[in-house]
Protein backbone atom coordinates (compact mmCIF):
# COMPACT_ATOMS: atom_id res chain seq x y z
CA UNK A 1 0.00 0.00 0.00
CA UNK A 2 1.60 3.34 -1.37
CA UNK A 3 1.92 5.92 1.63
CA UNK A 4 0.11 9.11 0.85
CA UNK A 5 2.99 11.39 0.47
CA UNK A 6 1.79 15.29 -0.30
CA UNK A 7 4.00 16.77 -3.62
CA UNK A 8 7.45 18.52 -2.86
CA UNK A 9 8.56 21.88 -3.82
CA UNK A 10 10.77 22.52 -6.64
CA UNK A 11 13.39 23.20 -4.27
CA UNK A 12 12.70 20.08 -2.27
CA UNK A 13 13.03 18.16 -5.12
CA UNK A 14 16.64 19.43 -6.25
CA UNK A 15 18.32 18.41 -2.88
CA UNK A 16 16.64 14.61 -3.78
CA UNK A 17 18.66 12.05 -5.37
CA UNK A 18 18.75 11.83 -9.14
CA UNK A 19 17.22 8.72 -10.35
CA UNK A 20 16.71 7.87 -13.54
CA UNK A 21 12.87 7.04 -15.15
CA UNK A 22 12.70 3.55 -15.50
CA UNK A 23 13.00 2.82 -19.49
CA UNK A 24 11.97 -0.80 -19.85
CA UNK A 25 10.26 -3.51 -18.30
CA UNK A 26 12.75 -6.92 -17.20
CA UNK A 27 11.94 -9.84 -18.63
CA UNK A 28 10.57 -12.67 -16.32
CA UNK A 29 12.44 -13.27 -13.38
CA UNK A 30 12.22 -17.10 -11.45
CA UNK A 31 12.76 -17.83 -7.88
CA UNK A 32 12.66 -21.29 -6.06
CA UNK A 33 9.60 -21.46 -3.20
CA UNK A 34 11.14 -23.07 0.86
CA UNK A 35 9.19 -26.39 -0.50
CA UNK A 36 11.24 -26.19 -4.23
CA UNK A 37 7.90 -25.03 -6.11
CA UNK A 38 9.02 -22.22 -8.60
CA UNK A 39 7.07 -19.25 -9.81
CA UNK A 40 8.11 -16.00 -12.32
CA UNK A 41 6.47 -12.62 -12.16
CA UNK A 42 7.39 -9.63 -14.12
CA UNK A 43 9.26 -7.41 -12.60
CA UNK A 44 9.97 -3.63 -12.82
CA UNK A 45 13.73 -2.35 -14.13
CA UNK A 46 15.57 -2.18 -11.26
CA UNK A 47 17.21 0.99 -12.22
CA UNK A 48 14.32 3.18 -12.76
CA UNK A 49 12.30 4.77 -9.75
CA UNK A 50 13.77 6.46 -6.60
CA UNK A 51 12.64 6.60 -2.85
CA UNK A 52 9.59 9.26 -4.11
CA UNK A 53 8.41 7.39 -7.54
CA UNK A 54 5.14 7.01 -7.94
CA UNK A 55 4.07 9.53 -5.30
CA UNK A 56 4.87 13.12 -6.48
CA UNK A 57 1.81 14.65 -8.25
CA UNK A 58 2.94 17.19 -10.46
CA UNK A 59 3.68 16.53 -14.30
CA UNK A 60 7.03 16.43 -16.20
CA UNK A 61 8.05 17.15 -19.17
CA UNK A 62 5.84 16.56 -22.47
CA UNK A 63 2.78 15.97 -20.19
CA UNK A 64 3.57 12.93 -18.56
CA UNK A 65 2.54 12.90 -14.78
CA UNK A 66 5.34 12.00 -12.38
CA UNK A 67 3.11 9.90 -10.39
CA UNK A 68 2.94 7.22 -13.00
CA UNK A 69 6.98 6.42 -12.33
CA UNK A 70 7.19 2.86 -11.36
CA UNK A 71 8.47 1.78 -8.38
CA UNK A 72 11.32 -0.52 -8.92
CA UNK A 73 11.05 -4.19 -6.97
CA UNK A 74 7.40 -4.74 -7.19
CA UNK A 75 5.28 -6.97 -9.32
CA UNK A 76 2.80 -5.02 -11.28
CA UNK A 77 -1.07 -5.63 -12.22
CA UNK A 78 -1.79 -8.04 -14.62
CA UNK A 79 1.07 -10.45 -13.53
CA UNK A 80 -1.00 -13.40 -12.01
CA UNK A 81 1.29 -14.05 -9.04
CA UNK A 82 -1.22 -10.79 -8.13
CA UNK A 83 -4.11 -12.31 -8.57
CA UNK A 84 -4.12 -15.50 -7.26
CA UNK A 85 -4.21 -16.73 -3.59
CA UNK A 86 -0.68 -17.30 -1.47
CA UNK A 87 0.70 -20.52 -0.16
CA UNK A 88 1.07 -20.39 4.01
CA UNK A 89 4.58 -20.76 4.61
CA UNK A 90 5.45 -23.81 7.11
CA UNK A 91 6.48 -22.82 10.47
CA UNK A 92 9.49 -25.13 9.74
CA UNK A 93 10.63 -22.86 7.31
CA UNK A 94 10.42 -19.73 8.96
CA UNK A 95 13.59 -19.06 10.16
CA UNK A 96 15.40 -20.31 7.08
CA UNK A 97 17.50 -18.15 4.79
CA UNK A 98 15.12 -18.32 2.47
CA UNK A 99 12.19 -17.22 4.09
CA UNK A 100 14.01 -14.26 6.29
CA UNK A 101 15.84 -13.16 3.01
CA UNK A 102 12.51 -12.72 1.55
CA UNK A 103 10.74 -10.78 4.65
CA UNK A 104 14.14 -8.40 4.42
CA UNK A 105 13.52 -7.53 1.01
CA UNK A 106 10.17 -7.03 1.55
CA UNK A 107 10.88 -4.11 4.17
CA UNK A 108 13.06 -2.63 2.09
CA UNK A 109 11.39 -2.24 -0.80
CA UNK A 110 8.38 -1.12 1.08
CA UNK A 111 10.34 1.65 3.07
CA UNK A 112 12.44 2.52 0.06
CA UNK A 113 9.46 3.28 -1.89
CA UNK A 114 8.18 4.74 0.37
CA UNK A 115 4.81 2.37 1.24
CA UNK A 116 3.07 1.71 4.69
CA UNK A 117 2.71 -2.23 3.81
CA UNK A 118 3.50 -4.57 1.31
CA UNK A 119 2.81 -8.39 0.85
CA UNK A 120 5.14 -11.23 -0.40
CA UNK A 121 3.38 -11.12 -3.66
CA UNK A 122 4.38 -8.23 -4.68
CA UNK A 123 8.00 -8.87 -4.95
CA UNK A 124 6.86 -11.98 -7.13
CA UNK A 125 6.90 -14.53 -3.61
CA UNK A 126 3.54 -16.20 -3.36
CA UNK A 127 3.71 -16.88 -0.05
CA UNK A 128 1.62 -15.48 3.23
CA UNK A 129 3.97 -12.88 4.83
CA UNK A 130 2.73 -9.11 5.13
CA UNK A 131 4.80 -6.15 6.46
CA UNK A 132 3.54 -3.36 7.41
CA UNK A 133 4.75 0.40 9.39
CA UNK A 134 3.78 3.89 9.38
CA UNK A 135 6.10 6.72 10.57
CA UNK A 136 5.24 10.17 11.91
CA UNK A 137 7.52 11.22 9.08
CA UNK A 138 4.81 9.68 6.61
CA UNK A 139 2.17 11.07 8.59
CA UNK A 140 3.48 14.44 8.38
CA UNK A 141 3.22 14.97 4.89
CA UNK A 142 -0.51 14.64 4.95
CA UNK A 143 -3.02 17.23 6.02
CA UNK A 144 -4.11 17.32 9.68
CA UNK A 145 -7.99 17.14 8.75
CA UNK A 146 -6.94 13.78 6.37
CA UNK A 147 -4.79 12.72 9.27
CA UNK A 148 -7.90 12.71 11.66
CA UNK A 149 -10.53 11.79 9.48
CA UNK A 150 -8.77 8.77 8.88
CA UNK A 151 -7.68 8.14 12.40
CA UNK A 152 -4.11 7.73 11.42
CA UNK A 153 -1.20 6.99 13.48
CA UNK A 154 1.86 5.53 13.49
CA UNK A 155 3.42 2.02 14.73
CA UNK A 156 6.42 0.18 14.28
CA UNK A 157 7.31 -2.64 11.82
CA UNK A 158 4.95 -5.30 12.31
CA UNK A 159 5.93 -8.56 10.05
CA UNK A 160 3.00 -11.30 9.91
CA UNK A 161 3.39 -14.89 8.67
CA UNK A 162 -0.28 -16.58 7.34
CA UNK A 163 -2.05 -13.92 8.83
CA UNK A 164 -5.98 -14.85 9.32
CA UNK A 165 -8.24 -11.33 9.68
CA UNK A 166 -11.82 -10.99 10.81
CA UNK A 167 -13.62 -7.41 11.75
CA UNK A 168 -14.27 -6.67 15.32
CA UNK A 169 -17.53 -4.24 14.55
CA UNK A 170 -19.60 -3.58 12.03
CA UNK A 171 -18.13 -0.17 11.24
CA UNK A 172 -16.74 0.85 7.71
CA UNK A 173 -15.58 3.93 6.14
CA UNK A 174 -14.85 4.99 2.58
CA UNK A 175 -11.13 6.57 1.45
CA UNK A 176 -8.68 6.59 -1.13
CA UNK A 177 -6.03 4.30 -1.43
CA UNK A 178 -3.20 3.45 -3.46
CA UNK A 179 -0.94 -0.32 -4.14
CA UNK A 180 2.63 0.19 -4.90
CA UNK A 181 1.59 -2.46 -8.00
CA UNK A 182 -0.87 0.02 -9.26
CA UNK A 183 1.38 3.00 -9.49
CA UNK A 184 -0.04 6.46 -9.79
CA UNK A 185 -3.37 5.70 -9.23
CA UNK A 186 -6.37 5.85 -6.65
CA UNK A 187 -9.80 5.01 -5.50
CA UNK A 188 -11.97 4.67 -3.27
CA UNK A 189 -12.31 1.57 -0.97
CA UNK A 190 -14.98 0.62 1.91
CA UNK A 191 -12.96 -1.08 4.63
CA UNK A 192 -14.25 -1.97 8.35
CA UNK A 193 -12.77 0.32 11.11
CA UNK A 194 -11.88 -2.28 13.44
CA UNK A 195 -10.02 -5.80 12.97
CA UNK A 196 -7.77 -8.44 14.25
CA UNK A 197 -5.09 -10.45 12.43
CA UNK A 198 -3.26 -13.22 14.13
CA UNK A 199 -0.55 -14.92 13.04
CA UNK A 200 3.44 -15.80 13.67
CA UNK A 201 6.07 -13.30 13.79
CA UNK A 202 9.59 -13.24 11.91
CA UNK A 203 10.69 -15.17 14.54
CA UNK A 204 7.56 -17.96 14.68
CA UNK A 205 6.43 -16.58 17.45
CA UNK A 206 2.38 -16.15 17.59
CA UNK A 207 1.39 -12.33 17.22
CA UNK A 208 -1.94 -11.09 17.56
CA UNK A 209 -2.49 -7.12 16.28
CA UNK A 210 -5.87 -5.23 17.22
CA UNK A 211 -6.15 -2.34 15.00
CA UNK A 212 -8.58 0.07 13.87
CA UNK A 213 -8.76 3.40 11.52
CA UNK A 214 -6.08 3.44 8.92
CA UNK A 215 -3.91 0.66 10.33
CA UNK A 216 -7.02 -1.58 10.18
CA UNK A 217 -7.26 -0.47 6.38
CA UNK A 218 -3.63 -1.43 6.02
CA UNK A 219 -3.93 -4.59 7.21
CA UNK A 220 -7.36 -5.56 4.88
CA UNK A 221 -5.54 -4.40 1.74
CA UNK A 222 -2.36 -6.34 2.75
CA UNK A 223 -4.17 -9.20 3.16
CA UNK A 224 -6.16 -8.88 0.42
CA UNK A 225 -3.24 -9.40 -2.07
CA UNK A 226 -3.14 -13.38 -0.45
CA UNK A 227 -6.05 -13.76 -1.42
CA UNK A 228 -5.27 -12.61 -4.88
CA UNK A 229 -7.23 -9.53 -4.68
CA UNK A 230 -6.03 -6.07 -5.45
CA UNK A 231 -7.87 -2.57 -4.24
CA UNK A 232 -9.31 -2.29 -8.05
CA UNK A 233 -11.47 -5.20 -7.12
CA UNK A 234 -13.34 -3.49 -4.74
CA UNK A 235 -12.88 0.23 -4.87
CA UNK A 236 -15.82 2.27 -6.23
CA UNK A 237 -15.33 2.08 -10.14
CA UNK A 238 -16.27 6.06 -11.17
CA UNK A 239 -13.98 7.12 -8.46
CA UNK A 240 -10.64 5.95 -9.87
CA UNK A 241 -8.00 8.23 -10.71
CA UNK A 242 -4.47 9.28 -11.15
CA UNK A 243 -2.57 10.78 -8.38
CA UNK A 244 -2.72 14.29 -10.68
CA UNK A 245 -6.55 14.24 -10.46
CA UNK A 246 -6.66 13.04 -6.59
CA UNK A 247 -8.31 16.48 -5.19
CA UNK A 248 -10.75 16.83 -8.37
CA UNK A 249 -14.52 16.08 -7.09
CA UNK A 250 -16.07 13.20 -7.28
CA UNK A 251 -19.03 12.46 -9.94
CA UNK A 252 -21.94 13.22 -9.17
CA UNK A 253 -23.71 9.78 -7.37
CA UNK A 254 -20.71 8.52 -5.90
CA UNK A 255 -21.14 8.18 -1.75
CA UNK A 256 -19.06 10.24 0.30
CA UNK A 257 -15.36 9.95 1.64
CA UNK A 258 -15.55 8.89 6.04
CA UNK A 259 -17.61 6.73 8.03
CA UNK A 260 -20.60 5.16 7.09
Amino acid sequence: MEAHLRPLSAAALLLSPAAPLPTAVAASARRASPGGRRWSSVRASAGGGGWLSGLLGGKGGGGAPTAMTVTPGTVKAGDPILHEPAQEVAPVDIPSEKVQGVIDRMVAVMRKAPGVGLAAPQIGVPLKIIVLEDTQEYISYAPKKDIEAQDRRPFDLLVIINPKLKTTSKRTALFFEGCLSVDGYRALVERHLDVEVSGLDRNGRPIKVEASGWQARILQHECDHLEGTLYVDTMVPRTFRIVDNLDLPLPVGCPPIGAR
